[in-house]
């Protein structure tokens, strides 16, 4: 037993002492960072990078000789190919993961991909702010500190006359400002139908539950009555809220208590009346084949006293949070230490600017690039589909077989989750290749394509691909050929 113990005990002192002669065997930072190659990498990658990821590479390797999991006679080997590492690492850490990508799935308002477009007028505006000083809180006239709200105060009283207005950086944030000013301490009314969940896990109750509201449910999921808000309100009632369903469509044998109901009672109990209409659509939708999809200014007009709704929908702004409504209600919310919090830059300012800009003018449908791929005809789009596989075809065989069929284009973003926009699909398949396969080839593609599938084939709708993308479009296409 003693024997044995001694011999383990010899065995670890063997290992530690040949650890600890590992470790002096690590060149130092300043030697590694005078060696030709390493110099290379760092002319072309910069000093600073190359020394932070020489720091990261001595330590795990220090780590690794530590825990014994890193052969000793290895560690030459794992130090002469540092050069070849911090190329590969440089690369790898430096090249944005951020990248422009061709929209071709047909869903206008895609979250994941960015939601709107901004004009270019828009895009030109907030590279111009973003280059140099502005007035972001600077008066002009007065020489003195003014307020970032101001800029876009001519456009908002055109567009919502007698209304005041907050901006914030999403419409989550914008709903949890109003209920936290609003209804702190108090119990907010909603029916039970509008406990909505949207992308990203965001959902009602739980934004209430952060703005220290208290949740009164009325009714059921799919009937809720004006009578059910009656009977909830009580001392303890401080604000009637409304919530648009965006994301989803409950039918059949449903109810809702409609928006000017639930305004009229909340006038006659005193009570204000917040509506969370999403989508920030400005615009008549009805003659684009969209009927569920109500603006914000007819809540407003219906009798809501404060409207919340997202600047990168329907709008076709950049991300924000709008709120609309009650001056005495708005100047409550402007108080509130969490608007400071939730404030967005002079960049937002200047593309929500020159959005409502465009709303404000009447030339929305035109300017905006969500607006003018809502107003294309599927006659168009399926010109523009043949065109491009006209083109494949002249370019010989071996390219992917390619059929045009009708299908359905949809806004996204949570809004109209039912009310497609009839298009024409350019259906892709490829000889030897899934479905899957091309989906992939064209997502790793550079630039990067994103398209749908649908029974077997890949879906490319061109509402979505601007017509200076075409070409990478059919680039991409062709890279299919065998």
């Amino acid at each position: 037993m003693m024997a044995t113990l001694k011999a383990a005990r010899s065995k670890a002192q063997t290992k530690t002492t040949a650890t600890r002669a590992a470790l002096r065997t690590l060149p130092q930072m300043s030697l590694l960072l005078e060696r030709d190659d390493v110099r290379a990498v760092a002319a072309r990658h910069g000093r600073g990078l190359v020394t932070a990821l020489l720091r990261s590479r001595l330590e795990e390797i220090r780590q690794r000789l530590l825990g014994g999991s890193l052969p000793f006679p290895g560690l030459a080997d794992v130090v002469g190919d540092l050069a070849s590492w911090l190329e590969r690492e440089a690369r790898e850490r430096t090249t944005s993961t951020l990248r422009p990508v061709v929209n071709a799935t047909g869903v206008i308002l895609h979250t994941n991909l960015g939601r709107a477009l901004l004009s270019e007028e828009a895009v030109r505006r907030v590279a111009e702010v973003a280059r140099a000083y502005t007035t972001l809180e600077y008066d002009l006239a007065s020489g003195r500190r003014g307020s970032r709200s101001s800029h876009l105060d001519r456009m908002l009283a055109l567009l919502f006359p007698g209304r005041a207005f907050q901006v914030v950086n999403n419409n989550a944030a914008a709903v949890l400002l109003a209920l936290n000013t609003l209804g702190e301490g108090k119990e907010v009314v909603v029916s039970r139908g509008e406990l909505v969940e949207i992308g990203g896990s965001f959902r009602i109750p739980d934004i209430m539950r952060k703005s220290g509201a208290v949740l009164r449910e009325v009714g059921t999921t799919n009937r809720t009555r004006l009578s059910d808000y009656e009977r909830a309100i009580g001392a303890k009632t401080g604000l009637l809220l409304k919530v648009h369903p965006s994301n989803y469509k409950i039918v059949g044998f449903t109810t809702q208590a409609p928006l000017e109901e639930v305004a009229t009672l909340g006038k006659r109990r005193g009570l204000p009346v917040l509506m969370d209409q999403g989508s920030g659509n400005l615009l008549d939708l009805e003659p684009r084949g969209i009927r569920d999809e109500p603006a914000a200014q007819e809540a407003l007009e219906a009798g809501a006293d404060v409207v919340c709704f997202s600047g990168d929908k329907l709008l076709g702004g950049p991300q924000a949070g709008l709120i609309v409504g009650r001056p005495d209600l708005i100047k409550m919310m402007r108080d509130n230490p969490l608007s400071r919090a939730l404030r967005v830059d002079k960049m937002t300012y200047a593309a929500l600017e020159q959005t409502l800009l465009e709303h404000a003018r009447g030339a929305a449908a035109q300017a905006l690039p969500a607006a003018r791929m809502l107003s294309l005809s599927p006659e168009s789009i399926e010109s523009r589909a043949r065109r491009l596989a006209e083109r494949l075809a002249a370019a010989g065989p071996g390219g992917p077989t390619l059929s045009i069929r009708p299908g359905l284009s949809l806004l996204g973003g949570g809004s109209a989750p039912e009310e497609g926009l009839p298009t024409a699909l350019l259906a892709v398949e490829a000889d030897g290749l899934s479905a899957s396969a091309i989906e992939e080839r064209l997502r790793t593609f550079d630039p990067p394509v994103i398209a749908r599938t649908g029974a077997g084939r890949v879906l490319i709708d061109l509402r979505t691909v601007l017509e200076d993308q075409e070409s990478v479009v059919e680039r991409a296409l062709l890279a299919l050929r065998r």
